[in-house]
Parts: C-alpha cells; sequence; structure tokens
C-alpha cells in the first residue's frame, strides 16, 4: 500500500512531511532489504538458541527472565509454589530433607532458583536450617522464608509447605487470569496507535494538499 502512496506523493513535487517521509524510508528499507532481514532473523534465533543451551547462557536468560517486570514475578511464583509443594509432599512421605532438594533442584525449570536450592542444600548439610540460606539467596518472598521458619520451629514443616503451596497456586491462577485479561486491550491500544498512526502519516500530505487548496 505504502509504495502506491509514494508514487502519488512524488508528483506532488514538495517534500513529504516528517512522519510520512519516516513510513516511506522504513518501506523503501524493507523492500530492500527483506531477503537479509529473514536471513538475519533466522540465524539470530538459532545463534540465540545455541546459546541458551550452554550452561551460561541458560542462567543469563533464567536471571533475565526473573527480573522482568511482570512475567518475572509470574515465574518467582510458579516456582515457589512447585517447591512448596514438591517439598511437603516428599517430606511428609518420608524422603530425606537433602535428596528431597536434590530432587526439587533438579526439576526447578529456572538456573537462578536451581542455584538457589542447591545453596540451601549445601546450608543444610553444613547443619543450618532451612530457613536461613533460603533467606540468603533472595530469590524466595520473605514471607515464604518466615512461614518455612515457622513450620520448622514446630515441627511441622511438611504441612507448612503444603499451606503455602495452596497460597501460591492461587496466586499463580490469579496472575495468570489478570495477564490475560490485560493481553486484548494491550493488544487493541498497540493495533489502534500502530495502524492509526501508519495512517495519519500517509493522509498527512493530501491533509496539507486539501488546507492549501
Amino acid at each position: 500500500v505504502i509504495p502506491v502512496f509514494e508514487e502519488m506523493f512524488s508528483s506532488l513535487g514538495k517534500a513529504l512531511p516528517a512522519p510520512t517521509q519516516l513510513v516511506v524510508n522504513m518501506s523503501r528499507f524493507v523492500k530492500s532489504k527483506i531477503l537479509y532481514i529473514i536471513v538475519g532473523f533466522v540465524l539470530f534465533m538459532f545463534a540465540f538458541r545455541r546459546f541458551k543451551k550452554t550452561e551460561r547462557g541458560r542462567a543469563l536468560f533464567d536471571d533475565f527472565m526473573l527480573k522482568l517486570p511482570v512475567i518475572g514475578v509470574l515465574i518467582r511464583k510458579v516456582a515457589v509454589a512447585r517447591f512448596t509443594r514438591t517439598m511437603g509432599t516428599m517430606l511428609s512421605s518420608g524422603v530425606a530433607i537433602l535428596e528431597a532438594l536434590d530432587i526439587v533442584a533438579k526439576t526447578a525449570g529456572n538456573k537462578t532458583i536451581e542455584k538457589a536450592i542447591y545453596k540451601v542444600r549445601s546450608g543444610i548439610a553444613e547443619g543450618q536450617t532451612i530457613a536461613d540460606p533460603l533467606a540468603e539467596t533472595a530469590v524466595f518472598p520473605p514471607m515464604v522464608v518466615s512461614m518455612i521458619a515457622v513450620g520448622e520451629s514446630t515441627g511441622a514443616i511438611d504441612s507448612m509447605m503444603e499451606k503455602i503451596a495452596d497460597f501460591y497456586e492461587e496466586e499463580v491462577d490469579q496472575a495468570v487470569e489478570n495477564l490475560t485479561s490485560l493481553i486484548e486491550p494491550f493488544m487493541l491500544v498497540f493495533l489502534g496507535v500502530t495502524i492509526g498512526g501508519l495512517v495519519v502519516s500517509m493522509y498527512l500530505p493530501i491533509f496539507q494538499m486539501a488546507g492549501a487548496i
């Protein structure tokens, strides 16, 4: 569509408004470089997937995901719910705490959280409680650490883990529901601004001509 407008504008013999010229330049660039853009995108995705499979790449990516404003909070809540649910189930079944932590770490699904759980495991092996090394990791929320400390002091760590899991599973469900409810209006605004900006920039020279006439 834009090249058709461009041909029409070229017959006017006047300089185009800045927004219109920007869109026209973008159109020219995409038309002339489309093959390079596609090849570059494919190569980037291939390199990114290879990098993500490395130990350092996975660690950097997982740490970045945890720091994202909305997604990071959701991932952290999912990790807490998974950690406490699995730990509570295994401890109530009589699995040794060090073995349980080893299993939970391997199934964490996030390298940053996995490292934090292994740090907790090392602390317990050295004679610490669960809560102290868990607080040092700064990965799990303070409320979770406090509730686990209460569970340890009362000797009901497994039931406390189950209660934390119940709470955070509800939090995850609510967070997912809120996130999905925000997607539709966000997409509408994004498309409206994008398409509206293109339409205005393309018709701006025509409006100027009409005003001059």
